[in-house]
């Protein structure tokens, strides 16, 4: 497959800045596999899908507030930065991007906060946006970090144009996020309510969760038109001996797998095993996936609508079929549905 072949032209009135009013009352777009059937609905009509025995998994990734504004010494330039990921706890280290990065040199200070009480120094360029920060702010760590996630703002996806809202904090975080590590919402799993957690529960569905931290290598430009040699960056990945145990099960009684979002159908596939069976899996992964491509445990995909030329777009297109998937995207235009994480959802089964 070539990069070209994910082309489209998406309107931007279709590019969601703001989410549904209620979690379980976007839209849905139903795409049939075996029939090539595509269907309108409502997610929370979500539940008429699945039976008892059935299993979904979730990323129970939690989003951390990594958005900061700082100001540059002396000049006061305005530099956003950007929390990637913490390296070292003792020494105050974090991994982060900063915007604009000419400005920004080793040994420049930044100062954060209206009273410009968190000072951080720039310690080493990782890359032409990357630098380390070392925090200058003598406290003990918990309160330190408390103080750092306070000053912060959600980060929102570069395609929500708009600043961040105090609203997004909430929004823009499944009701399930547990493990801090994200800096990308696992997105398919925002359209899930209480109430429709509760719905698939009664009805029999069983679910399981497995944590993959979402970075910004999701929005990463692919920049070679031979897929084959695009690199994904890669992400942490955990998958506990209960959820390996619970979806193997679900598989050998012939039940129905469905995976929730692109970040879990990723890490299954990075932990597949003989059979259609799955395996424990701690580490990282940068597995790529792009049609074609043979999955043995997922039977069933909950995604949201992507970018073009997305790696999201290509998992999607791998899963349902490069043919049914763009012609179901050309439908979604047509129709009106909304992109993006803040958007409406496809389940594919």
């Amino acid at each position: 497959m070539k990069l070209s072949q994910f082309k489209f032209n998406l309107p931007e009135k279709l590019i969601a800045q703001y989410p549904s009013e209620r979690r379980d009352e976007c839209r849905m777009m139903v795409v049939n596999r075996k029939t090539g059937e595509i269907s309108h609905h409502i997610f929370k009509e979500l539940v008429n899908y699945f039976d008892d025995g059935d299993m979904m998994v979730f990323n129970d990734t939690s989003v951390f507030p990594a958005r900061l504004d700082g100001n540059k010494e002396k000049t006061g330039a305005c530099i956003e930065v950007f929390l990637l990921r913490e390296l070292n706890a003792d020494n105050k280290l974090w991994d982060v991007l900063v915007e604009p990065a000419r400005k920004i040199r080793i040994g420049n200070k930044l100062y954060f906060g209206e009273d410009e009480s968190m000072v951080a120094e720039v310690i080493d360029n990782t890359t032409s946006r990357g630098r380390t920060l070392r925090f200058l702010y003598d406290a003990p760590h918990d309160e330190f970090k408390q103080r750092l996630y306070e000053m912060g703002m959600t980060p929102l996806p570069y395609y929500i144009t708009r600043r961040p809202e105090p609203e997004d904090a909430e929004r823009y975080q499944t009701i399930f996020a547990s493990k801090e590590g994200a800096v990308v919402a696992p997105a398919a799993g925002l359209h899930f309510s209480r109430e429709l957690l509760k719905r698939l529960e009664i009805k029999g569905v069983q679910k399981g969760f497995l944590t993959e931290h979402c970075g910004l290598g999701n929005f990463r430009v692919i920049d070679v038109e031979d897929l084959t040699k695009h690199r994904m960056d890669s992400e942490q990945l955990e998958i506990s001996q209960e959820l390996v145990d619970a979806v193997n099960a679900t598989k050998d009684a012939e039940h129905r797998v469905c995976a929730v979002g692109a970040s879990v159908l990723r890490g299954i596939a990075s932990a597949v095993s003989m059979g259609g069976h799955m395996k424990t899996y701690s580490g990282w992964t940068n597995k790529f996936i792009f049609p074609p491509y043979d999955f043995t445990v997922v039977t069933d995909f909950i995604t949201n609508f992507h970018m073009p030329e997305s790696t999201m777009l290509m998992m999607t297109c791998a899963f349902g079929g490069y043919d049914l998937i763009m012609k179901a995207y050309e439908v979604a235009i047509e129709e009106g549905y909304q992109f993006g994480a803040y958007g409406d959802a496809m389940l594919i089964i």
